[in-house]
């Protein structure tokens, strides 16, 4: 007597495999970050249409902003994935980045460059209308989002001080940018040093890079603070996540 064939049944093909999401869904992050990064798009978009600080894109608090922007958006669809988080060396130099933008602008560009509205530009005036709100947007709105979202929305105790010198790559390639562009520039050209404290012709190459080294050095203290911060500040994401499992745990079955 035969015995009988084996049955098999046949293999999923590829495409009909779907990959389990690493987690569930978090609206609410989804929500609080794509409304702060909408925030921090509309500063450099509303600069671009109106001619503010032109030309914007030579500007650090514009890059940054973008920059921010975009690691805010990739975080908004993580969190809708719900895939993990960031990596810290990434979102603790968007924190550092929003940091620097917000305490450079209230605590130097203002009292360097008159105005709050023209301290962009980096020359005196007054500011009104959309060079308020392009500067709103840009120096406080974008950095409280940020500080917002790393307090309420990311783990503790994640950063290290082995990460500081990544975060500062983004300011270092900014300056060296910026005084390479001074260079090929004529004398006399508009904006040719868009802060002060980088005018070359003002300050002379040792003057100005012995200023960028001093804010170099503020920056890693800043990256310091923060790192020091972060890994003494309690774990408010982790509460609101333990308060949403025992209101609604993910193993709960139907009604009975």
């Amino acid at each position: 007597m035969t015995a009988p064939r084996a049955t098999l049944l046949p293999r999923p093909r590829a495409a009909e495999v779907l990959p389990d999401r690493a987690g569930p869904r978090r609206p609410w992050a989804t929500a609080l970050r794509a409304t702060a990064c909408g925030a921090a798009v509309a500063g450099p978009v509303i600069a671009l249409a109106t001619g503010y600080a032109s030309p914007p894109l030579i500007h650090f608090t514009v890059l940054a902003s973008l920059l921010v922007a975009g690691a805010l958006g990739w975080s908004a669809v993580r969190s809708w994935r719900g895939s993990p988080p960031l990596s810290p060396r990434l979102s603790g130099g968007v924190l550092l980045l929003a940091a620097v933008t917000g305490l450079m602008y209230h605590l130097v560009l203002v009292n360097h460059g008159g105005s709050p509205a023209s301290a962009l530009r980096g020359d005196p005036g007054t500011g009104a209308g959309w060079s308020t709100t392009v500067s709103l947007l840009l120096h406080t709105v974008t950095p409280l989002a940020v500080a917002t979202d790393w307090l309420l929305l990311t783990a503790p105790r994640t950063l290290r001080l082995a990460h500081i010198p990544l975060w500062l790559s983004a300011p270092a390639a900014y300056l060296g940018l910026t005084l390479a562009r001074g260079a090929l520039l004529s004398p006399g050209t508009p904006a040719r040093y868009p802060y002060p404290f980088l005018d070359v012709d003002t300050y002379g190459y040792t003057g100005v890079l012995t200023q960028a080294l001093a804010l170099g050095l503020l920056f890693a203290a800043l990256g310091v603070l923060i790192t020091a911060v972060d890994h003494l500040r309690p774990n408010v994401a982790g509460w609101f996540q333990h308060r949403r499992n025992r209101i609604s745990p993910p193993a709960a079955g139907g009604l009975k």
